[in-house]
Parts: C-alpha cells; structure tokens; sequence
C-alpha cells in the first residue's frame, strides 16, 4: 500500500500559562523547565470564593493553584470588525480562538486577502463553556439580547473564524472532553486528503471562569491536591487544571514545498477510537489505547523503533497515567533490543491539564521539539510510580533537556482520550530535508521592509516586535524579513515602510520611526480610499547601456524568467541571442547598435513591467513613444509577445540601413527650436516634440555636435544619444 502524503505544520499560534504567548515563548518556557502553575491570581479571586482545603465540604473547591493565560478580559474588537455591543456577548473562548488563528496564519505567511474564498478548513476543539453558563443564568435574562446566542453556541467557535477570515472549507467544533483538539487534527488531516480543504486551521482552547467545574472534579477526586502535575510519579495525585489556547495550520507537504513554506513537523498518521465499556466511564481502556496506537502507526506506514518519543496524555492520576503506559509500553516495547527505550514526557508538567486545549499544546510542544531535535524535561518526575513498568515496556521519562535520541529522523506520538473514553493519536516527523528552506545570503542593496496594523498604537507595537527580533540573536536574514512582510502579511490601513542594508540599519529606522523622528529611510501614514489612476509609459530608445538590467536579472526570478521568454520569441528570427548581447561587458556591448537597441529597449520594458504586476501594482493605461510602443502594445494585450518581439526586431532591422547620423535630446520648445534649425541649412530636422519644453533632433552626425556646443554655450540643456542613426 502507498504511504499517505504527509501533512505540513507551516503555522503556530498560542497562549499557554506562564506568558508562553508565542512559539518562541512556549519553547523557551519549555526547554528552560519552567513550571507555570501559580496560586489562583487576584483577578481570579472568584475561583477562590468556593475554596476549602478540605474536600468532603459540599459545594466547595480544594484548588487553590493552576494555569492561568494573560489578559482574557482584553480583546480588540475593531481589529475582527466586531462591534463593541457584539463582543460583550462573546465568549472569551472564542475571541482567543480568533487571535491564536490569525496569529497562525500570520505564522504560516498566509495573506488573509488571499486566503478568503478559499477551501480552507476550520476544526477547533471546546468543551466547556463557563461564560455563557453565567451569560444565561436566569438572573440575566434581561442583558440577553440577538448576540447571545451566537456569541455562546460552540459551535459558532470555528464557525465564526470561517465567517471573519470568510473561508470556504469545513467548519466544526470538537467535543470529545480532553482529546477533543487532537480529535480534530485528525479530521482536519483526514479532510485534506479527502479533497475537502486545502489549508486547515485547528485549534483547541480551555478557560477556567467559574468554579462549578473545578468542584464537580474535585468530587470525583481528579483534581490534585497538593497543586502539582505529576505524570508518571509514584505521588501522583490528580491533575492540575488550567487555561490556554492553540492552533496550527495545515496542508499537504507537498503544496507546502511549492509554496516555499516553512515546515515545523509533519504529520504521518493518526488515529482516533473509543474505550467502550470499561470498568467506569471515567477509567481509560489500556486496550483500546493499545488498538490505536497500532492503527496511527500502520496509517504512517511505521514500525514501532522507529518513534523515538511520546508526548503523552500524563495527566498525573493514579489510575490515568499506569493504563496509559500500559498501552504504550505494549506497543512501543516490539523490536527495541534490551536497553534500548521510547522516551516519554508530558507538557501538563509545565503547564497543567488544558482539557479541550490539551492535545493541541501537546501537538505544538511535539512540533517544536521535532523541529529543533530536543526533549525538554518532563516536571515533578521523582519515583516511578510502582504500577508503572518502564523496564518491561521499554519506556524512560525525559527529566533533563537532552539531544534528539536518533541520528535518524527525528518521529514522535502524541497522545490523548477523554474522560468519556475517546482516544486520539497523532504521529510527527521531521521535516524531510527538501522541506527546510535555506536562508539566502544577504547582498549590501537596500531593502525595503513594509509593516501595517490596524491602528496607530498596533503599528508602533508591531514596530517595537520587529526591533527587538532584530536586534536579537533571530538569524533570520534582513532579505527574508522584509520578503515574508511583504509576501506573507495582510497589508492594514496603518503603514509604515523603512529601507535598511543591515539589521542595526533596520532597528535604527524603526527607532527613529518611534522617536518620531524624520529620516529618508522611513515613510509612515495611512492608505488612502481614494482611488488613484495609474498609467505605464514605455519610453523611445536612447537610454540603453551595456549590462543593464543585468542585475535585476540575477535577483529577480519574475524580471528574468520574462527575459528568457523574449530570447526564445526571437530566436526564429534573429542570428543573434538576446540574453548573450545582454551579458557582454562593456567594451565588446552591442547593445546600442540599431539593429539591437530597440528588440533590448522592449526586452527590459515589458520584464520591468512584469515585476510591477508581479508586485500588485497594474496599470489603467499604457503610453509607447516611438519604439516603446510595441512595449506598450504587448502590455495592453494588443499583441502577443511574440508578434511584439517580431515587430521589435523587424523594425529595428529595418532602422539600422537608415542613413548614419546622431540625435540629440534639446530643452527648448518646438517653435524657437525651430526658428535656431534654420541656421543649419536643412542638415537638421525637428525628429519629435516630447513636451512643451522638450524636443529631440536628428541629423548628420557633424551637424549635431555643432548644435551641441551652441546650445552648452547657451546653458541650454542638451544630451547626445546614443544612436548611430538620424
């Protein structure tokens, strides 16, 4: 059987405890073994209202510490085009949801303008719903209004990204409790393959509002006592709950190459199933986990050496965590020699029991360390738990940062199931080495970078962002900074623009751009409704010299490849190649010769024309003066390209057994120009009238100098072209 393609991660988003508000953030969070469970914050003093250390108090929380995210109180309504009114009757959840999105996208470098109309897909994973638990209490039926409903419904939390972003693909919500995030990147997979969408946003997000949750836990004793996640330990109480939120973007690897992505992980397999009837519905199924974790592995076309690590549920119960790695160790245990294991570790160590959210953060933590080939350490990990059999099932928990423990490509499970029984699996990979793009070598030209927000505050923080990756360790190069701000970002109303050769030249302008300080390399203001009329004008010939546009040729793929057409459109009528007249150096170019100058005039004229399209920018009309205009008419669509290249040749053909002779460009207008020809005895002739001020002459070639050297003595303006034809 073939192997199923592969599925690209190209984008992360996040907001996990202990500010991991970013990729970078999580990872470093991670790798540094940073525990984010704290005591339950002031503002969260109403999760503390239920509090009794005791928990055989009825109606009361023994939880006093969790995960909690920044700022869920704040959400900027006018960037999603929600009215205040709207957004106060919006689940928290799915404002996040919104942000954690966009920010994948941004991630991914996929321009929101053009990914609206598109089959893009949207699979979110939710389960609890707090806020519109307290949104419609009976007490508040008077603050219900036409919102409520639809700023409430689980549904509406990946329905309303589709609708915002207006994306065309499947649009779902999730809800198998805790693997209900993992549950949907497996149907986000599964609908790729199908056909169904072409790009998948999936996420998964959890908040903690009110207490009546945390109690009903507490009750059925899961939650920790002592406030602390301890997968795998032989203390292990109960879980920790928290908050958070994630999302990644999807798509084939192989669209993902050719689109010139960068690939954090790929997917190779997956696979999702149900406990059935166990010995309560609250107790996992070893089994069941065991079948499916067989199933995920034979999707990937995958033996069970050849996945180094499991990002396990590791919830820290003691019943949770021995049935898991029960299954686990059956499976991963088949073919390793003695000594060889399958490292394990579980991220609700750093930063507790996301619930919807949890196979999500797991997903993303896996990711990042496939990518970067490292195991950070699981936390709280001091006795193995007696019930657990890690020599038998050939199984080790990751206590410190260590290297990836393969030469071979990096491979990872992760795992999930709910407290109802359904169970979900997913299987990573590294990048396959034609996925990782490597960062071209930066040349000394000036480069533009473009930055845009919706608001004036938004772009002086996006400004501080770029600052400080910068003027930091990033190593990105300043080439691909400015290609993805360019290429791969919405362009808002709020702009700002600066040029720089180095990164210090970068942080310098932005900081200047800060200080509000006027500098040439900085432009900022505000993109106008108006609509402006834009025109091309292709000029006549005179300005040629030898090896131009040859740098622009060696940089710009749309500005050569638009060359090469035109040298294939003439070779069936020219002995000669364009591309090799364009490259000679200076003392053996042609390229002012007649019989060439104007085919090259055409050449670098419609290649330059291509590029401004190429950027978004397309005239409403077009202007040829004398052998600009089949330069002109090809833009227009007037003319093929190779009938335009055919006029070009035969007309500069043609031009060149004229009479020898020169031309001159003149700052004078056409009637005391002409009056001034007179003195010449018909050797000269007025050849154009450019402007009211500007003409050009042609004649003999003795005649020109002399006119020449009059007009200097003159301060006339006057330039001899190059030109060995009147």
């Amino acid at each position: 059987m073939e192997p199923r393609e592969e599925i690209a991660i190209v984008g992360i988003g996040c907001r996990f405890p202990g500010s991991a508000n970013s990729p970078e953030e999580f990872w470093a969070l991670l790798r540094e073994g940073r525990d984010a469970i704290i005591e339950v914050p002031p503002h969260r003093a109403n999760l503390m209202e239920v509090y009794d250390p005791d928990p055989k108090v009825p109606g009361r929380s023994y939880l006093r510490r969790g995960g909690f995210m920044d700022g869920i109180d704040v959400w900027d309504a006018d960037f999603f085009g929600v009215s205040p009114r709207e957004a106060a009757h919006i689940d928290p959840q799915h404002r996040v949801l919104l942000e954690v999105a966009w920010e994948a996208l941004e991630d991914a470098g996929q321009d929101m303008d053009r990914l609206a109309g598109t089959r893009t897909g949207v699979f979110v994973g939710i389960s609890t719903h707090d806020y519109s638990d307290t949104h419609c209490d009976p007490a508040n039926r008077a603050l219900l209004d036409s919102h409520s409903n639809s700023g409430n419904a689980t549904s509406i939390a990946a329905n309303r990204i589709s609708y915002l972003y207006d994306l065309r693909g499947p649009s779902l919500t999730v809800d198998t409790a805790c693997s209900s995030s993992l549950t949907a990147t497996h149907l986000a997979c599964n609908s790729i393959l199908a056909g169904e969408c072409d790009v998948a946003i999936v996420g998964g997000v959890q908040m903690q509002i009110n207490p009546e949750l945390t109690i009903g836990f507490c009750k059925a004793n899961m939650i920790s006592l002592t406030g602390e996640c301890r997968a795998f330990d032989a203390s292990a109480n109960g879980y920790v709950r928290s908050e958070g939120a994630g999302a990644v973007v999807l798509k084939r690897l192989s669209a993902a190459i050719a689109d010139g992505d960068d690939v954090y992980a790929v997917i190779a397999g997956s696979a999702i199933n149900q406990d059935g009837r166990t010995n309560g519905m609250t107790v996992p199924s070893a089994d069941a986990q065991e079948a499916m974790l067989r199933e995920a592995l034979a999707s990937a076309r995958l033996s069970a050496t050849d996945v180094q690590y499991v990002e396990a549920h590791g919830t820290g119960t003691p019943v949770g965590d021995p049935l898991e790695t029960q299954a686990l160790g059956a499976v991963f245990r088949e073919g390793r020699a003695a000594g060889e294991t399958c490292a394990i570790g579980s991220v609700k160590t750093n930063i507790g029991h996301l619930e919807a959210a949890a196979g999500i953060a797991g997903l993303i933590k896996t990711a990042l360390c496939v990518q970067r080939r490292a195991l950070p350490p699981s936390l709280n990990f001091d006795v193995p738990h007696p019930a657990i059999d890690f020599e038998g099932g050939h199984l080790r928990v990751v206590t410190a940062l260590e290297p990836w423990p393969s030469a071979g490509r990096a491979t990872a499970g992760v795992n999930s199931f709910g407290f109802g029984g359904a169970n979900a699996h997913v299987i990573l990979r590294e990048a396959p080495a034609h996925a990782v793009h490597s960062t071209p070598t930066p040349d000394a030209t000036a480069t533009l970078i473009p930055l845009s927000a919706r608001s004036p505050g938004a772009l002086r923080d996006l400004a501080r962002r770029y600052m400080t990756m910068l003027g930091g360790g990033d190593a990105t190069s300043l080439v691909d900074v400015a290609c993805a701000a360019a290429h791969r970002r919405a362009h808002h109303d709020h702009r700002l623009a600066i040029t720089a050769t180095t990164r210090d030249d970068a942080v310098d302008a932005l900081d200047a751009f800060l200080a509000g300080e006027a500098r040439a390399t900085v432009a900022a203001g505000r993109r106008s409704d108006a609509a402006g009329k834009l025109a091309f004008v292709f000029s006549g010939m005179g300005p040629q010299w030898w090896g131009m546009g040859q740098q622009l040729r060696a940089e710009n793929r749309v500005f050569r490849e638009m060359l090469e057409r035109c040298h294939e459109a003439l070779k069936p009528h020219a002995s000669w190649g364009l591309l090799d007249e364009l490259a000679r150096d200076e003392h053996t170019s042609r390229i002012a010769e007649p019989d060439l100058a104007q085919v090259t005039n055409f050449a670098i004229q419609v290649a330059l024309a291509e590029v401004w399209k190429s950027w978004g920018i397309v005239p409403g009309a077009v202007v040829g003066h004398s052998a600009g205009e089949m330069a002109a008419a090809y833009t227009a669509g007037a003319l093929s390209l190779e009938d335009a290249v055919k006029v070009s040749y035969h007309r500069s053909r043609l031009q060149s057994e004229a009479l020898p002779g020169k031309i001159i460009a003149v700052g004078m207008g056409p009637e005391e120009l002409t009056r001034l020809l007179a003195d010449y005895g018909g050797e000269l002739d007025l050849a154009a009238v450019n402007s009211p001020v500007s003409c050009t002459v042609a004649g003999g070639a003795e005649a020109i100098v002399a006119l020449s050297e009059r007009l200097q003595r003159d301060q006339v303006f006057a330039r001899i072209l190059s030109f060995a034809v009147a």
